[in-house]
């Protein structure tokens, strides 16, 4: 075949690959046995774009606290807070906003306060105010870790998110 009779074929082939990735198809499914924990067991993606975000940290809670103390960036609450609220100002940048998250990776570090233990608490805190709603019902899937540092000291959290384009 010539190029002359590909072109049509190449320009619908090109129209429906867009067309699909415009409208995303994505289906939650629930944690067993009726568990209200906030995460989906897992999301199925069958079309559409998808969104890697790098991670986020928070944003000082004080910038004129000194750097490396306990006022600097604030606890593991105040800091989730910080940090998904640049991941909500990012999705909003992109045209998406947080019901549009299908998974978090969530690095928590240890608190001196709390024993060298992560703020799984504190964080869960921040968690709910963004995820499982009435405003905001869509669950993404969850992994949450407990690392040994990030790149600043008493910085307690980071997160990676991924979103589709629905």
């Amino acid at each position: 075949m010539r190029l002359q009779q590909l072109k049509p074929a190449l320009v619908l082939l090109i129209t429906s690959l867009l067309m699909t990735a415009a409208s995303a198809d994505v289906t939650r499914y629930p944690l067993p046995n009726n568990s209200t924990f906030p995460i989906a067991q897992a999301v199925e993606v069958t079309s559409g774009s998808i969104i890697f975000l790098s991670g986020a940290t928070p944003a000082p809670a004080n910038a004129d606290a000194e750097v490396g103390t306990p006022a600097y960036y604030g606890d593991t609450k105040t800091q989730a807070l910080s940090t998904l609220n640049r991941i909500t100002e990012n999705l909003e940048g992109m045209g998406l906003d947080m019901g549009d998250v299908i998974k978090l990776q969530v690095f928590l570090v240890g608190d001196p306060a709390n024993g060298g233990n992560m703020d799984f608490s504190g964080f869960m805190e921040a968690y709910t105010q963004f995820f499982g709603t009435d405003e905001q019902p869509n669950l993404p899937s969850r992994s949450a870790f407990q690392i040994a540092r990030l790149g600043s000291p008493l910085m307690f959290i980071e997160i990676e998110a991924t979103a589709v384009r629905n």
